[in-house]
Protein backbone atom coordinates (compact mmCIF):
# COMPACT_ATOMS: atom_id res chain seq x y z
CA UNK A 1 0.00 0.00 0.00
CA UNK A 2 1.35 3.31 -1.32
CA UNK A 3 0.96 6.42 1.44
CA UNK A 4 -0.38 9.48 -0.22
CA UNK A 5 -0.01 12.94 1.21
CA UNK A 6 -2.79 14.95 0.16
CA UNK A 7 -0.44 18.26 0.19
CA UNK A 8 0.75 20.56 -2.53
CA UNK A 9 -1.21 22.73 -4.87
CA UNK A 10 -4.76 22.04 -5.53
CA UNK A 11 -5.96 20.05 -8.60
CA UNK A 12 -9.31 19.41 -9.59
CA UNK A 13 -10.76 16.31 -7.68
CA UNK A 14 -9.19 12.95 -8.55
CA UNK A 15 -11.70 9.55 -9.59
CA UNK A 16 -11.25 7.30 -7.05
CA UNK A 17 -14.17 5.17 -6.66
CA UNK A 18 -15.76 3.42 -9.59
CA UNK A 19 -19.38 3.10 -10.72
CA UNK A 20 -19.34 -0.76 -9.63
CA UNK A 21 -17.60 0.14 -6.41
CA UNK A 22 -20.19 2.76 -5.09
CA UNK A 23 -23.61 0.67 -6.07
CA UNK A 24 -22.06 -2.21 -4.07
CA UNK A 25 -21.76 0.02 -1.24
CA UNK A 26 -25.02 1.64 -1.60
CA UNK A 27 -27.17 -1.47 -2.49
CA UNK A 28 -25.41 -3.38 0.50
CA UNK A 29 -26.33 -1.00 2.41
CA UNK A 30 -30.14 -0.16 1.46
CA UNK A 31 -30.47 -4.68 1.33
CA UNK A 32 -29.03 -4.98 4.62
CA UNK A 33 -31.52 -2.65 6.23
CA UNK A 34 -34.06 -4.14 4.34
CA UNK A 35 -32.95 -7.65 5.66
CA UNK A 36 -32.78 -6.27 9.11
CA UNK A 37 -36.00 -5.17 8.72
CA UNK A 38 -37.88 -8.10 7.23
CA UNK A 39 -36.14 -10.52 9.56
CA UNK A 40 -37.56 -8.55 12.68
CA UNK A 41 -41.27 -8.65 10.95
CA UNK A 42 -41.03 -12.25 10.76
CA UNK A 43 -44.57 -14.22 9.17
CA UNK A 44 -44.59 -13.78 5.69
CA UNK A 45 -42.02 -11.31 5.16
CA UNK A 46 -39.42 -14.17 5.37
CA UNK A 47 -39.92 -14.50 1.90
CA UNK A 48 -38.29 -11.08 1.37
CA UNK A 49 -35.95 -11.59 4.21
CA UNK A 50 -34.25 -14.47 2.05
CA UNK A 51 -34.74 -12.70 -1.43
CA UNK A 52 -32.23 -9.91 0.44
CA UNK A 53 -29.55 -12.71 1.95
CA UNK A 54 -29.41 -13.92 -1.64
CA UNK A 55 -29.21 -10.43 -3.23
CA UNK A 56 -26.58 -10.04 -0.62
CA UNK A 57 -24.57 -12.89 -0.97
CA UNK A 58 -24.35 -12.53 -5.16
CA UNK A 59 -23.26 -8.59 -4.44
CA UNK A 60 -20.28 -10.07 -1.82
CA UNK A 61 -19.36 -13.01 -4.33
CA UNK A 62 -19.30 -9.19 -7.05
CA UNK A 63 -16.80 -7.65 -4.51
CA UNK A 64 -14.11 -10.08 -3.69
CA UNK A 65 -14.25 -10.32 -7.90
CA UNK A 66 -13.99 -6.80 -8.09
CA UNK A 67 -11.23 -6.53 -5.10
CA UNK A 68 -8.87 -8.51 -7.93
CA UNK A 69 -10.06 -7.10 -11.31
CA UNK A 70 -11.57 -3.84 -10.70
CA UNK A 71 -10.30 -0.28 -10.55
CA UNK A 72 -7.17 0.21 -8.55
CA UNK A 73 -8.40 1.80 -5.20
CA UNK A 74 -10.83 -0.97 -4.97
CA UNK A 75 -8.68 -3.37 -5.49
CA UNK A 76 -7.52 -5.92 -1.71
CA UNK A 77 -4.07 -5.08 -2.47
CA UNK A 78 -4.40 -1.19 -2.81
CA UNK A 79 -5.85 -0.72 0.77
CA UNK A 80 -5.01 -3.91 2.45
CA UNK A 81 -1.73 -2.71 4.48
CA UNK A 82 0.19 -4.70 6.95
CA UNK A 83 0.39 -4.98 10.78
CA UNK A 84 3.46 -1.78 10.85
CA UNK A 85 1.36 0.24 8.41
CA UNK A 86 -2.05 -0.23 10.62
CA UNK A 87 -0.07 0.25 13.70
CA UNK A 88 1.92 4.00 12.17
CA UNK A 89 -1.30 4.69 11.15
CA UNK A 90 -3.15 4.23 14.36
CA UNK A 91 -0.82 6.38 16.26
CA UNK A 92 -1.84 9.42 13.78
CA UNK A 93 -5.70 8.55 13.97
CA UNK A 94 -5.93 12.05 16.32
CA UNK A 95 -3.70 13.99 14.78
CA UNK A 96 -5.81 16.56 12.18
CA UNK A 97 -2.66 17.17 10.02
CA UNK A 98 -1.82 13.49 9.47
CA UNK A 99 -1.66 12.10 5.92
CA UNK A 100 -4.35 11.60 4.40
CA UNK A 101 -5.68 8.35 1.53
CA UNK A 102 -7.01 8.12 -2.00
CA UNK A 103 -8.13 5.05 -0.92
CA UNK A 104 -9.07 3.36 2.13
CA UNK A 105 -6.71 4.08 5.14
CA UNK A 106 -5.30 1.44 6.81
CA UNK A 107 -7.31 0.61 9.43
CA UNK A 108 -10.55 1.46 6.99
CA UNK A 109 -9.31 -0.95 4.86
CA UNK A 110 -9.19 -3.88 7.47
CA UNK A 111 -12.43 -2.60 8.38
CA UNK A 112 -13.87 -2.99 5.45
CA UNK A 113 -12.68 -6.74 5.03
CA UNK A 114 -14.25 -7.52 8.54
CA UNK A 115 -17.42 -6.16 6.76
CA UNK A 116 -17.53 -8.11 4.18
CA UNK A 117 -16.45 -11.23 6.20
CA UNK A 118 -19.41 -11.02 8.44
CA UNK A 119 -22.01 -10.63 5.76
CA UNK A 120 -20.41 -13.46 3.93
CA UNK A 121 -21.38 -15.28 7.25
CA UNK A 122 -24.48 -14.16 7.79
CA UNK A 123 -25.64 -15.10 4.08
CA UNK A 124 -23.84 -18.50 4.08
CA UNK A 125 -25.48 -19.25 7.64
CA UNK A 126 -28.75 -18.18 6.38
CA UNK A 127 -28.44 -20.64 3.80
CA UNK A 128 -28.95 -23.34 6.00
CA UNK A 129 -31.09 -21.60 8.98
CA UNK A 130 -34.65 -22.20 10.48
CA UNK A 131 -36.90 -20.92 12.38
CA UNK A 132 -38.63 -23.80 13.92
CA UNK A 133 -41.99 -22.83 12.43
CA UNK A 134 -42.49 -22.39 8.81
CA UNK A 135 -39.77 -20.45 7.45
CA UNK A 136 -35.71 -22.91 6.13
CA UNK A 137 -32.91 -21.76 4.54
CA UNK A 138 -32.82 -22.86 0.96
CA UNK A 139 -29.92 -25.15 1.48
CA UNK A 140 -31.76 -26.64 4.89
CA UNK A 141 -32.19 -29.84 3.64
CA UNK A 142 -28.66 -30.53 2.78
CA UNK A 143 -27.90 -30.79 6.56
CA UNK A 144 -29.04 -32.33 9.45
CA UNK A 145 -31.73 -30.58 12.03
CA UNK A 146 -28.49 -30.15 14.72
CA UNK A 147 -26.42 -28.86 12.66
CA UNK A 148 -28.79 -25.98 10.88
CA UNK A 149 -29.46 -25.11 14.33
CA UNK A 150 -25.97 -24.42 14.85
CA UNK A 151 -25.72 -22.32 11.88
CA UNK A 152 -29.25 -20.52 12.73
CA UNK A 153 -27.82 -19.41 15.91
CA UNK A 154 -24.64 -18.50 14.54
CA UNK A 155 -26.79 -16.25 11.94
CA UNK A 156 -28.80 -14.60 15.41
CA UNK A 157 -25.15 -13.64 17.11
CA UNK A 158 -23.98 -12.46 13.99
CA UNK A 159 -26.83 -10.34 13.61
CA UNK A 160 -25.53 -8.53 16.76
CA UNK A 161 -21.93 -8.34 15.57
CA UNK A 162 -23.04 -6.36 12.04
CA UNK A 163 -25.24 -4.22 14.03
CA UNK A 164 -21.30 -3.42 15.96
CA UNK A 165 -19.38 -3.18 12.88
CA UNK A 166 -22.45 -0.95 11.30
CA UNK A 167 -22.31 1.14 14.34
CA UNK A 168 -18.02 1.22 14.22
CA UNK A 169 -18.04 2.67 10.45
CA UNK A 170 -20.57 5.29 10.77
CA UNK A 171 -18.78 6.65 13.94
CA UNK A 172 -15.74 6.59 12.43
CA UNK A 173 -16.75 8.05 9.54
CA UNK A 174 -18.79 10.95 11.24
CA UNK A 175 -15.09 10.71 13.03
CA UNK A 176 -13.30 11.82 10.08
CA UNK A 177 -16.05 14.67 9.11
CA UNK A 178 -16.38 16.34 12.28
CA UNK A 179 -12.54 16.05 13.77
CA UNK A 180 -10.58 15.09 10.50
CA UNK A 181 -12.20 17.27 8.55
CA UNK A 182 -11.95 14.76 5.88
CA UNK A 183 -15.88 14.02 4.07
CA UNK A 184 -15.84 10.12 3.21
CA UNK A 185 -19.24 10.20 2.23
CA UNK A 186 -18.87 12.58 -0.76
CA UNK A 187 -16.48 10.99 -2.76
CA UNK A 188 -18.64 7.25 -2.36
CA UNK A 189 -21.80 9.24 -4.06
CA UNK A 190 -19.51 11.04 -6.45
CA UNK A 191 -16.47 8.94 -7.23
CA UNK A 192 -13.91 11.49 -6.84
CA UNK A 193 -12.44 12.98 -4.02
CA UNK A 194 -10.29 16.31 -3.50
CA UNK A 195 -6.90 16.78 -3.10
CA UNK A 196 -3.86 18.27 -3.38
CA UNK A 197 -1.17 17.39 -5.67
CA UNK A 198 -0.22 14.49 -7.54
CA UNK A 199 -1.43 10.90 -6.74
CA UNK A 200 1.82 9.06 -5.87
CA UNK A 201 -0.81 5.94 -6.39
CA UNK A 202 -2.21 4.19 -9.68
CA UNK A 203 -5.42 5.26 -9.95
CA UNK A 204 -6.83 3.55 -13.10
CA UNK A 205 -10.05 3.15 -13.74
CA UNK A 206 -11.41 -0.31 -14.94
CA UNK A 207 -13.66 -0.98 -18.10
CA UNK A 208 -17.36 -1.14 -16.88
CA UNK A 209 -18.01 -4.59 -19.02
CA UNK A 210 -15.66 -6.27 -16.58
CA UNK A 211 -18.09 -5.27 -14.02
CA UNK A 212 -20.56 -6.93 -15.59
CA UNK A 213 -19.59 -9.85 -16.08
CA UNK A 214 -18.50 -9.75 -12.94
CA UNK A 215 -21.90 -9.12 -11.52
CA UNK A 216 -23.53 -11.78 -13.71
CA UNK A 217 -21.20 -14.78 -12.94
CA UNK A 218 -22.13 -13.88 -9.27
CA UNK A 219 -25.53 -13.84 -9.61
CA UNK A 220 -25.55 -17.07 -11.74
CA UNK A 221 -23.30 -18.57 -8.98
CA UNK A 222 -26.14 -17.95 -5.83
CA UNK A 223 -29.27 -18.78 -8.67
CA UNK A 224 -27.73 -22.17 -9.05
CA UNK A 225 -27.13 -22.99 -5.41
CA UNK A 226 -30.19 -21.61 -4.21
CA UNK A 227 -32.30 -23.06 -7.01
Amino acid sequence: MKKETNRGPRHAPFQVWDLPTRLFHWLLVALVASSFATGKLGGNWMLYHERCGEVILALLLFRVVWGFIGSTPSRFRTFLAGPAAVFRYALTLFQRDADHYLSHNPLGGWSVAAMLLVMFVQAGTGLFANDDIATNGPLYKWVSKAASDRLTSIHHLNHDIIIVLVAVHVAAVLFHLIYKRENLITPMITGRKSWKGSPKADMTQAPLWKAALAAVAAAGVVYALVR
